[in-house]
């Protein structure tokens, strides 16, 4: 039996937040933890659209904090998945504050480990990805790497 392939334009999220001052930090700010609720938020559809099952967030791997936010800015998060392995995918996540011309300025990327699980809460395989372009075979092979250091961390207990 040949195992369910999706391509990366089948799960991509985009969501769009405006920036209130419930959002802010005492420095005037988007507040880092909002940000990271946002993006985890999306990685996790992300991963949802893929498996078509439940996930749970693994592990936050490169979370780089670029530029702040400020009130009333709109900003625009957008994950895909770049590489996976066997109950487990990587979900990257890029943040942008996007101005009123559409321009869009970069503030956070991130890189997520997401499991799917099955009815039970147990990690489940996860369909394969068909990848379409050259940028998407590039980030496979970044993904591959960036798995492979992690393993190396857990092996050594960092």
């Amino acid at each position: 039996m040949e195992m369910e392939k999706r391509k990366v334009s089948d799960s991509i999220v985009e969501t769009v937040h405006m920036v209130r001052p419930q959002h802010l930090n005492a420095s005037d700010r988007l507040f880092g933890g909002a940000l990271m609720q946002w993006i985890d938020e999306v990685a996790g559809m992300v991963a949802k659209r893929h498996t078509r099952r439940n996930v749970i967030t693994a592990s936050v791997d490169s979370l780089s904090f670029l530029r702040g936010a400020y009130v009333k800015d709109t900003v625009v998060i957008i994950g895909k998945v770049t590489y996976v392995g066997n109950t487990s995918m990587e979900v990257k996540v890029d943040t942008y504050v996007e101005a009123l011309s559409g321009e869009r300025t970069p503030i956070n990327h991130a890189y997520f480990t997401m499991v799917a699980l099955d009815k039970n809460d147990r990690p489940v395989r996860v369909p394969r990805l068909e990848l379409e372009t050259e940028e998407e075979k590039e980030e496979w092979d970044k993904g591959e790497k960036r798995r492979e250091l992690r393993m190396m961390r857990k092996e050594e207990g960092l």
